[in-house]
Parts: structure tokens; sequence; C-alpha cells
């Protein structure tokens, strides 16, 4: 059978050490408490007109990539995520079973991406992830959190970002960047620490760790066009969060809060944000509400918009266009949750002569079945990962085109596991790789 035909339904068992110590601690009463501790003292009038608004049509299902790659079986749908957790808890008033959480953990943090697709079908715009999001916040409370995006938050708590890079190993990769950079174009740095600039340049815990390169071709950018910026020398640097994800809305609120101290520390006017989706939705979206500021206090920006900004004031020149066909991936979290897409599609139509658009895209296309922490799972759950997003590899199939262009970390890592294991010979790149290549350096 090939791998882009459906397969039938199948649910391996996974032994996840973080689940199964969690477990082993749990007692009836333990349960029964931490579930109505959080659902009737964390939430509130949102909960209940979700649950009490909710007729099960189904409209939701064909929305999901899960339910469509699984032969659309009911048990992967939207809602029947959420009757086979969320809905058992409320009905028993916690009164359930750890083989029970052990499940909806399961499903709620490796059979749901929280991308929110099924909310745009809902006729009454319920918010999915956001039930989901409980669900994940009781598993925190219980202490059942999957092991792998557990551990990535420990190092989160304990060194300010999500790869344990020390203080001294950040500073390093920057100087290495900087120095590399500086043979191609001799005057360049990447200032650090520089109080009053324009910018704050932020970005997530895997490019110093694994792909320095692109904070290489940012400073590149940044030099030809002539920004005044700054990266931070101190934690603060990282604008990852899997804590949003894991329901751990304290050390969330941590990150954040060092995030927008550190821009506020330096005086500089406004947040550049890198190529991440998740980053961006804890930044804009969700960190600085767990703090109570309904918009950032520091105005940011994804790197789409300012690539965007760069073109449209002419601060950046191309010496050609990227002439292999080319498709446009739309995170979730910057174009469902930041109507971005008009703007990617303006950025990529400038660098590359043939963008072959996916169908559905922009505010409808389907996730990439890496975020919303279910990548950050680990290898327990690749399987479940790449096999649940089928439809996905069709759409990318059907293009016909070699290169993939995903604007988001996550989404970048969870479609090149889809091209491998469907063995679709796409090369995933993101904007900035492209930019590089075709930038007008001048002499």
């Amino acid at each position: 059978m090939s791998k882009t035909q459906p397969e039938k339904n199948s649910k391996t068992e996974v032994i996840d050490e973080g689940m199964a110590s969690g477990i082993a601690n749990l007692t009836p009463e333990k349960i029964e408490s931490v579930i109505n501790q959080v659902l009737q003292g964390e939430t509130g009038a949102r909960l209940k007109m979700y649950m009490d608004t909710c007729v099960h049509c189904g409209l939701c299902s064909s929305a999901c990539h899960f339910y469509l790659s699984n032969n659309n079986d009911p048990r992967w749908s939207p809602a029947g995520k959420v009757k086979q957790t969320l809905w058992e808890m409320i009905k028993k008033k916690g009164k359930v079973s750890p083989g029970f959480l052990k499940r909806a953990a399961e499903i709620a943090h490796t059979e749901c991406n929280l991308c929110k697709r099924c909310t745009m079908y809902c006729p009454f715009g319920i918010d999915i992830a956001y039930l989901m999001m409980v669900v994940r916040r009781i598993i925190h409370k219980l202490e059942m959190t999957p092991l792998y995006i557990q551990d990535t938050v420990n190092s989160h708590a304990a060194t300010m970002n999500q790869m344990w890079v020390k203080e001294n190993e950040w500073i390093d990769t920057i100087q290495w960047q900087e120095d590399e950079a500086r043979d191609e174009i001799p005057g360049l740095r990447i200032p650090l620490d520089k109080e009053g600039a324009e910018i704050m340049y932020s970005v997530i815990a895997p490019e110093p760790k694994f792909q320095a390169g692109l904070i290489y071709q940012a400073a590149v950018l940044m030099n030809v066009a002539g920004v005044d910026w700054t990266m931070p020398a101190t934690p603060g640097w990282d604008n990852s969060d899997m804590a949003m994800f894991t329901g751990d809305n304290e050390i969330m609120a941590r990150l954040k809060r060092k995030h927008f101290e550190t821009a506020a520390r330096l005086k500089v006017k406004k947040i550049v944000m890198g190529e991440c989706g998740h980053a961006f939705r804890s930044v804009y979206d969700m960190g600085n509400r767990s703090l109570s500021w309904r918009m950032p206090p520091i105005p940011m920006i994804h790197a789409i918009e300012f690539y965007y900004d760069l073109f449209k004031t002419g601060k950046i020149k191309l010496s050609k266009k990227y002439d292999k066909p080319v498709t446009l991936h739309d995170p979730c979290n910057i174009v469902r949750g930041r109507g971005l897409h008009e703007k990617a599609r303006y950025v990529v139509n400038e660098l590359c002569e043939n963008l072959v658009e996916m169908h559905p895209n922009r505010e409808l296309n389907f996730c990439c079945s890496a975020g919303g922490g279910v990548i950050n799972c680990g290898p327990p759950y690749k399987n479940k990962r790449v096999k649940g997003n089928r439809v996905k590899a069709e759409q990318l199939a059907a293009t016909g085109v070699s290169v993939v262009i995903a604007p988001c970390h996550n989404c970048h890592s969870g479609l090149e596991d889809i091209v491998h294991f469907y063995e679709l010979g796409m090369e995933v790149k993101f904007i900035i790789d492209i930019l590089y290549e075709c930038l007008d350096k001048g002499e």
C-alpha cells in the first residue's frame, strides 16, 4: 500500500516515562481534587458556554487533518477528542481513572495541534484548542506531561531557553556567526546589548543550538538594510515557549516577562521575531495575557512583517529572483492567529519567479502536524504524527514543485518529516534562506 493512501486506523501503545511516573503517584482523591480545582477555579463562562453550545454536529471533523488522515474515524474528530477527555471529566465530576487520564493526555498532547482550523468550521465558533488546553492544564497539574516536552519546559525554567543553552554558549555562538559573516561583509557586526536600538531581534533556542546559520543570514540582512538593531546578551533572547503548550501557565508567564523586560532594559522601540509561529503566539497572544496585558507592552512583529516592510520601504534589493517553482505553507499561529497570509505572499512573490499555491490555502491551509507542542513530545509519537497528516502530504504532492517555504521552525521540522516519510522529494526552506541567496549585498 502506498504511504499516500489511507491506512487502517490503529492506536499503538506507547510507554511514556513522564506519564508513567505521574500515574504512579495518583490517588482517586488527587485526581478528583485537581480536576475540580481547574474546572471550578481556573475556568469560567467561556468553558461553560462552549460545552453547553456544542450540538455534536460533526462539522468540525472535516477540518481536522488527523480525522481525514485516519479514514474519518470519529475518535480522531475534534468533537470526539473533547468527548473522550474533558466531557467525561465534567460529567463524572473528576472521578475518572488513571487509565482514562493516560488516554486523555495522549489525545490532548499528541493527537491535537491546537491549530484552530476546526474553529473556523464550527457554526458556533467553539475554540476546541482552548478545550484541549484545559485538558493539558489538568494533566500538567497531575504531573503527567509527556517526558520530552516536559524536559523542554524544565530547560525553560532553569535557563530561560528551551535548549539548555548556557549564557557563555549563547554569546560564543553570536560572536562565531559574526566572525563568519565578516568574511563576507568585513564591516558587519552583530550588536549585543546595544541600548536604544530601533529593534531587538529575538530567536528561538534551536537556532544557536542547531541552526546558527539563520543568525548569520539575519545579520547579513540587517547589515545590508542598514537597520539599527541589537540582540540581547543575557537570558531573554529566546522567544520560544513550550510551557505554553503543557499548561504550565506559571513558567509561561515567567518566560514572557523576561522577554519583555529584556527589551525594556535595552530601550528598543520594537521587537522583531525570527521565523517561528509558536513563539509569536506565545508573545503576541498568550504570554502577554498571562501577565494581564491585552497586547504586548512593547510593539513586536513577526519576521514576515519585517521582510514586508523592508521591501515596501526599498531598504533591500535583489540581485536575482529565485527561479525554482515554490509553494508556501501557511503556519497556523501566524496566519489563522495573526492574518499574515497576504504579506507572506507579497514577500514570496517578490523573491520567487513562480509561486504555486496549495489548496486549500491561507487561513484554510492544513496544519503541519508538528505545532501545538506535538513534535516536542518526541520520537515515541513521531509515526502517529506523520501518519496523521497524510492529507498534508497529498496537498504538497499536488503542487508538483520541489521547494516548500515554511516560515516557522516547527512547521519546517514537521514538513521535513512528512516529506521524508511520504518520499515527496521536496526541499523545505525558510523565507530567509531564499532572501539571503537572492539579496543584493552590494560591493
